[in-house]
């Protein structure tokens, strides 16, 4: 069984390549790539920010990775708490690491044995940033965003996902202001791993729901 749920609010646009062709899924994008640089020009222009702090944070924001993500679920895994203060209001359990997401509503999903969750922006490219650093190429592919929602049991087969029938699939579809953690199942025989070394096993992929955390081989 599939639910796809939506939530109907503007999006937020992202940069891209203005050096390859346009092609017709990133016409959207262009023109609030075009505004934003705009925006920001008449910004630094007008002394409201300076030109080097942009640069500071499209540098801070380039550095984040899936880590933080990982950590967070790690976290999960090992401190039942935890994982219920990151299922009730996920903004809170992740600024225990030091992670604020101010202007974001941001959702954790858990995987359990019967339902699997995987998300999607269906307008664009809205992603937990501060949490999985930048959103891979597919993420952002027409492809992807139409196919999900519609089949998304095959695209997770294409992904190497193989859910048995009785597994509900659930997609969700992040907002500008609303966007989604997936807290994958834990894999058997990682018991006695610690929680970094759950950390380095969990993926970008698990945590968008398009993969599953492989258990340890023996």
């Amino acid at each position: 069984m599939s639910t796809h749920e939506h939530h109907d609010h503007d999006h937020d646009h992202h940069d891209h390549d203005h050096n390859s062709p346009p092609q017709p899924d990133d016409k959207v994008h262009s023109y609030y790539q075009i505004l934003g640089t705009a925006v920001k020009e008449l910004l630094i222009e007008k002394g409201v920010v300076a030109a080097d702090e942009v640069r500071r944070m499209i540098e801070r924001r380039d550095s984040i990775t899936p880590a933080n993500g990982a950590k967070v679920v790690a976290r999960a895994w090992t401190d039942p708490a935890f994982k219920a203060r990151l299922l009730k209001d996920a903004n809170a359990a992740v600024q225990e690491f030091g992670i604020d997401m101010p202007t974001t509503h941001l959702v954790a999903v858990e995987n359990t044995e019967n339902l699997h969750n995987v998300v999607v922006c269906t307008l664009c490219s809205c992603y937990p940033r501060d949490l999985l650093g930048l959103p891979p190429s597919w993420y952002k592919s027409k492809a992807y965003r139409a196919r999900v929602v519609s089949e998304p049991r095959a695209v997770l087969e294409e992904f190497g996902t193989s859910l048995s029938d009785n597994v509900e699939v659930r997609v969700h579809d992040s907002t500008a202001d609303m966007r989604y953690l997936v807290v994958p199942r834990r894999p058997a025989g990682t018991e006695g791993m610690s929680q970094d070394a759950l950390a380095s096993i969990i993926t970008r992929d698990t945590m968008i729901g398009v993969a599953v955390v492989e258990p340890l081989q023996n």
